[in-house]
């Protein structure tokens, strides 16, 4: 048997938790700092939380194992992702 109080704080556990979730969505864009062509690889990196060399290995054992398509899905990864933001910082002074 279910009483109001306790069917009141599992919704406000489950409020929580979403209200958590949606704050801390990561989405996945072409890094601005760790780049070598495009960024596309330290975006991958950002995302999955790893280091961009691990992701740039696989990209080039996915490209030479996978007769190429390793850099297919690179120039499509290119043009379909969005490049991460630049947030201005309140330091910058601009000429003075």
């Amino acid at each position: 048997m279910c009483r109001g109080g306790e069917i009141t704080s599992i919704d406000a556990m489950t409020n929580n938790v979403l209200n958590e979730a949606t704050t801390q969505v990561k989405k996945l864009r072409r890094s601005r700092d760790d780049r070598m062509l495009a960024g596309v690889c330290g975006g991958f990196a950002k995302l999955l939380g790893v280091d961009a060399a691990l992701v740039r290995i696989g990209l080039v054992a996915a490209t030479l194992l996978g007769f190429g398509t390793g850099a297919i899905l690179y120039v499509a990864a290119w043009i379909l992702m969005p490049e991460e933001e630049v947030y201005p910082t309140e330091t910058t002074t601009q000429g003075f």
